[in-house]
């Protein structure tokens, strides 16, 4: 079975299903970076010490991928990151933009197996 570092997909959990991106602790906290993930260009947060989120990296006002650049922070206990260009804040959890109810990006699942920040496919929404 194929491994990556030390990480082994189960039999449920195909290679293919979670994708190895980096080392959680190759992240900066409250930094986004950019990533292709199952062909998607994927912006990948570390929130905290112990918290990674990924959003895909498209910003629907400007229509730009550059939400990675973006600013990480709190507002009323959630976490999201403001675009760098026109400052929309977007729901690290969910992807649903904070001042516009009517417009998100893509959420995507997302776990550490063993220090590996592996990214799922897209959450399916609520």
């Amino acid at each position: 079975m194929p491994t990556f570092g030390s990480v082994t997909p189960s039999r449920t959990e195909a290679l293919e299903e979670w994708h190895p991106v980096c080392r959680v602790a190759e992240l900066e906290v409250e930094r986004g970076v950019a990533a292709l993930v199952h062909g998607q260009a994927v912006a990948i947060f570390r929130f905290d010490e112990d918290t990674v989120y990924a959003l895909a990296n498209h910003d629907p006002f400007s229509r730009q991928s550059l939400l990675a650049r973006g600013i990480v922070g709190s507002r009323d206990g959630v976490p999201f990151v403001a675009s760098p260009l026109h400052k929309h804040a977007f729901d690290l959890r969910t992807g649903q933009c904070l001042e516009d109810p009517h417009v998100s990006v893509a959420a995507y699942d997302v776990k550490v197996v063993e220090g590996v920040v592996l990214i799922g496919h897209r959450k399916t929404a609520a």
